[in-house]
């Protein structure tokens, strides 16, 4: 079913394990050290930032420098583990094609991208927080949705082009092909692009990004060059019923109320938190030395709820599934597409559930093709 041999299916099994305990391991380590840093460390840390007379008069910047430490803290202990899991592994499977060099350069330019937004985000929240007070959960949450809405507009036009070249698709037979699929979704042939991969890795992938006039579809240069026009009809599809179902607005508000529901329980948390310390809530003067307590509520509530989400998400991707399949009625490309995405990607094809449960945004492989069973009707 899978059109996998024994040995690629072992050899995905191989990586999908090894994927999933590095996987467990760093989320493992991040919770550790935000434990130590809530309950131990971060207080002396943020009474050290203070003795310097610049930090001390200024909570603004002393909030800016004890995230910073924290986060590049965080980074040297996550290295061991990132590293394994996102270079060595990825070349023992033969599946990355970045240097060392460029390994490392990536991962600078992540590092600064997570800073820059940190920074802006928690300076932003607790200025929110001593603003505000009491409201300070709803008017976050709030804040948390515009900031949403402008990252899902920029990061198709100026976060992935930080990491991947991207250009407009022009490939003559091909975009003919997928303007007619586009017809009528409101998705124009002009919003479909081509990412470059293949400088990195060898895996295939498409996605759906961008809000508003930034909407876009951005297939790989690995898929273009490997799938057949058919498969590639199918994959792009796909992507045109996340547009068609409008499943970005959909996670982008699914994510307000979270993020409403989140900063709530976090605020309940902080003021008992507080109150069991022997002091009084005081949101004007809410001490900079809580930031650590305040990520590990976060992290805790998003490990929670992560399972939530990516149920949506799966949810989300039958829909767009069975979009692809009645829309071109090619179930025989839909199943070599996936195919072809299973091993080209080494793709365990029936995790363990478990796995899919906590960790998996997309169904298994296996759930995918099943469906291309059902005799898909054209859609007029």
């Amino acid at each position: 079913m899978s059109g996998m041999s024994e040995s690629e299916l072992a050899e995905a099994k191989r990586y999908g394990r090894l994927k999933l305990a590095c996987a467990v391991g760093d989320r493992a380590v991040s919770l550790a050290y935000l434990t130590a840093a809530a309950f131990w460390f971060g207080i002396p840390l943020e009474a050290w930032l203070r003795k310097a007379p610049l930090l001390a008069a200024c909570w603004s910047l002393r909030l800016a420098a004890f995230l910073l430490v924290l986060l590049a803290l965080q980074s040297v202990i996550s290295l061991p583990l990132t590293f394994y899991s996102s270079y060595v592994l990825e070349h023992r499977f033969q599946l990355s094609r970045l240097s060392l060099g460029g390994w490392l350069w990536r991962l600078a330019k992540q590092g600064v991208l997570v800073g820059i937004l940190s920074l802006a985000v928690v300076v932003g929240l607790y200025g929110i927080i001593w603003t505000v007070g009491a409201a300070w959960w709803l008017v976050a949450a709030g804040a948390f949705f515009v900031v949403s809405v402008v990252l899902g507009q920029l990061a198709p036009v100026l976060i992935l082009p930080l990491f991947y070249h991207i250009e407009r698709l022009d490939v003559p037979g091909l975009t003919d092909r997928l303007a007619r699929l586009a017809e009528g979704t409101g998705l124009t042939i002009e919003g479909v692009y081509r990412m470059d991969l293949s400088a990195e890795t060898v895996k295939a992938n498409a996605m759906l990004a961008g809000l508003g006039r930034t909407r876009r579809v951005l297939l790989g240069d690995t898929l273009l060059t490997e799938f057949q026009p058919e498969e590639i009809e199918v994959i792009f599809a796909h992507e045109i019923g996340h547009h068609v179902f409008r499943h970005i607005r959909k996670l982008v508000v699914a994510g307000l109320l979270s993020s409403a529901a989140g900063f709530w329980i976090c605020d309940r948390l902080l003021s008992g938190w507080i109150h069991w310390r022997g002091g009084a809530m005081d949101y004007a003067r809410l001490p900079v030395a809580t930031l650590p307590l305040l990520m590990w509520m976060v992290a805790v509530l998003a490990q929670l709820s992560e399972p939530l989400q990516n149920a949506l998400s799966r949810r989300f991707e039958r829909q767009s599934d069975r979009y692809a399949l009645r829309r071109t009625g090619m179930a025989d490309a839909y199943r070599s597409a996936f195919q072809k995405l299973a091993r080209q990607n080494k793709g365990d094809p029936n995790p363990p559930r478990l796995a899919v449960w906590l960790f998996h945004s997309h169904p298994p492989i296996a759930e995918r093709l099943a469906m291309a069973d059902e005799e898909p009707s054209p859609d007029h």
